[in-house]
């Protein structure tokens, strides 16, 4: 039985006269965590964001459970059950953390269990619980990335896009933000894909890794290949000697 979820085959996307996505293939199997890992600039971001439907693709396909989503809009691809996280949460500052909350479950208002929903965020980020009243730009900042991921997570997405979840956040914070995605894919088969520039964490956390270069997926394999690799360790992950990649 084929369990691709999600099927990317030539896709080229471009701002005006450049190129950013340049004719990239891959694909991602149902309940796995597949990481994106490249310098600034490589293009996985413009990815993420063409594969949501906020990019308008010059070329290529993009397939959800094998259907092709061709120019289906963001909130159609949110009811079939994809949804981003994007690198800087996109929260609404002056609303209140539950608010924000409830806002993942919009475009799929009528299908969904919204207070089970909720729940289920309070016990994977109880901190959010606690802080439910509060309005969401006066968390930190990994609170805020919580309530991102959280909403996203309202929604009930088959695949969940992130886009640099650890910017910015201490190592503690990045750590049980990881857990509790790892978690998510273990227990309710969640296909995840990560761009994330700390390689390492990307690495071991991931299934399968791609590194992109100038639009184009370069290098493909496992988590624990690529964070072995010597040309990768040079170049992604400081020189030094790898840390062995622990599969999740």
């Amino acid at each position: 039985m084929n369990d691709t979820v999600l099927d990317v085959q030539n896709l080229t996307v471009g701002y005006g006269p450049i190129t950013a996505v340049d004719n990239i293939s891959f694909d991602v199997k149902a309940g796995s965590l597949v990481t994106l890992i490249g310098a600034n600039g490589a293009g996985k971001t413009t990815l993420l964001k063409a594969l949501m439907g906020a990019l308008p693709v010059r070329s290529g396909s993009v397939r959800l459970d094998g259907v092709e989503l061709g120019q289906i809009p963001v909130e159609e691809r949110v009811r079939r059950g994809m949804y981003l996280v994007p690198e800087k949460r996109a929260l609404f500052a002056s609303m209140k953390v539950e608010d924000n909350l409830r806002l993942g479950a919009f475009a799929k208002r009528r299908s969904l269990d919204i207070e089970r929903g909720l729940e289920r965020i309070f016990t994977l980020f109880p901190v959010l619980k606690e802080r439910r009243e509060q309005q969401a730009g006066t968390l930190s900042g990994g609170e805020q990335q919580m309530v991102a991921i959280g909403r996203a997570l309202i929604a009930q997405p088959r695949v969940l896009l992130l886009d640099e979840p650890s910017i910015g956040l201490a190592p503690r914070i990045v750590q049980q933000i990881m857990e509790v995605v790892v978690e998510l894919k273990r227990k309710d088969r969640l296909t995840v894909i990560l761009v994330e520039q700390n390689a390492r964490l990307a690495l071991r956390a991931a299934d399968e890794a791609c590194l992109v270069e100038v639009g184009r997926v370069v290098k493909r394999g496992s988590g624990s290949e690529l964070a072995n690799d010597p040309a990768l360790l040079r170049s992604y992950l400081g020189g030094a000697a790898s840390e062995t990649a622990t599969q999740h």
